[in-house]
């Protein structure tokens, strides 16, 4: 698993079992699309899926190029599906429902609810050959259902949107603030390290922290922030990683 790039700008995450290769959504143009699989030795040619958490641009920005031209199928649900623009037209749908888990070759796929200010929000637990791996962003706060779905992985991607004290006193509109720390809005710092003190279940190995602000935020004080809930919690051994809008992280191999 690789994080291609998360951020306001564009996200996409790649993942591959020993059968399939998938994206979780297309955030990035494109040609950068394109540019950060090669430089993980990728292709699109490869891909079997891509798979769409919600209809914000930041997210399906290069949907409708990269599954046309490959002629990839699109994995979203239905309410999503109806709010694409119009431009975004894509060859093959396959319709999912959160809550109903559906599988793509050795890969199985739960999709979720997340609390987000989009149509029908959802977030991904994937499994293949006992390994587990989450991919969440987008989301306000925490809530049981998805503190369920994050229990037994080996991996997480987690937002760390924003720092409070530097969205408050940062550049954007009150009224853009009020989004970002509603319980639609975006995850804060504070808000994950408390999941990570008090309701990680420790199983993950990799922690990846994702969609921080470039404004609100710096990798930094994420990591900061993340590294003393984990240390709070007996000193788990799981590796943090913090994601970037400009390049690809590393691949994580499980």
């Amino acid at each position: 698993m690789a994080v291609l790039g998360s951020g306001s700008s564009g996200n996409c995450t790649f993942l591959a079992t020993e059968r399939v290769k998938v994206l979780i959504d297309a955030g990035l143009s494109g040609r950068d699309t394109l540019r950060r699989l090669a430089s993980i030795g990728e292709k699109p040619e490869s891909l079997q899926a891509i798979l769409v958490t919600h209809e914000h641009s930041d997210h399906i920005s290069g949907l409708a190029r990269l599954a046309s031209h490959y002629k990839i199928p699109v994995y979203v649900s239905s309410p999503t599906q109806a709010v694409l623009p119009p431009r975004v037209k894509l060859p093959a749908v396959e319709t999912i429902q959160a809550g109903k888990q559906f599988e793509i070759g050795d890969l199985t796929i739960d999709p979720f609810t997340i609390p987000h200010d989009a149509v029908d929000p959802v977030a991904f637990r994937l499994t293949a050959g006992g390994i587990r791996v989450a991919v969440v962003t987008d989301l306000g706060y925490i809530p049981e259902n998805v503190k369920y779905y994050l229990r037994g992985c080996h991996c997480l991607v987690l937002e760390a949107n924003h720092d409070l004290e530097m969205l408050r006193n940062g550049p954007y509109p009150w009224f853009v603030k009020q989004r970002v720390m509603s319980r639609d809005g975006h995850l804060s710092n504070h808000a994950l390290s408390n999941f990570l003190s008090n309701d990680f279940d420790g199983t993950a190995q990799v922690l990846v922290l994702a969609h921080l602000s470039e404004c609100n935020n710096h990798p930094e004080i994420a990591r900061m922030a993340a590294t003393s809930a984990l240390e709070a919690q007996n000193g788990r051994e799981t590796r943090l990683a913090v994601s970037s809008q400009q390049q690809p992280t590393e691949m994580f191999r499980f």
